[in-house]
């Protein structure tokens, strides 16, 4: 299972929190959050309690500095990815129903640039068979993160976007 301590300082410095499973409200325990270890697993960072507000994916390392990584300082869950194998099903087109298999792709690597299999620049809805995915708003890995549990998504709101856009998508595994 995986394992992580948040500090609210810099360079692994000032008061720390470890998990090691889901945690929906960090708040009473972390005023901020400056610095992240991660012993094993990968994890998503959420900016307001029960995992809603920006995403931040982490991975097996160390994070002595969130703000120069990109991250919020204003980390207030944390949910731990379990490691198993991924496939994810996409749906691009203007009905975004998944029993209609038209304009449907099936991914189990990642992809960079997804539009090139989409042939759209807009997802509208998806199902996680297996894994957890993180979506990127942006090609190569960039822009805004998105957690894609197991499960069907029948429209970008319920993956907590706010419209359809992807440029990638990343399995969430330590192994990349």
């Amino acid at each position: 299972m995986g394992r992580i301590t948040l500090f609210e300082d810099r360079n692994f410095q000032g008061r720390s929190v470890e998990c090691s499973c889901n945690r929906p409200d960090l708040q009473s325990q972390l005023s901020r959050c400056n610095s992240v270890r991660v012993e094993s697993g990968c994890f998503m960072l959420y900016e307001r309690p029960n995992f809603q507000g920006q995403q931040f994916f982490v991975k097996r390392g160390n994070y002595p500095d969130m703000q120069s990584e990109g991250f919020s300082t204003s980390i207030k869950s944390c949910r731990m990815i379990p490691p198993v194998s991924s496939i994810l099903l996409l749906k691009n087109g203007t009905q975004g129903h998944l029993q209609d298999r038209g304009n449907m792709v099936e991914l189990t690597e990642d992809s960079p640039q997804i539009m090139d299999q989409l042939c759209s620049p807009e997802m509208l809805s998806c199902s996680v068979l297996e894994g957890h995915w993180i979506l990127y708003e942006l090609p190569n890995y960039r822009g805004r993160q998105y957690l894609l549990r197991p499960g069907e998504y029948k429209r970008f709101s319920e993956w907590g976007a706010m419209s359809g856009r992807v440029g990638s998508l990343r399995r969430a595994t330590d192994l990349y």
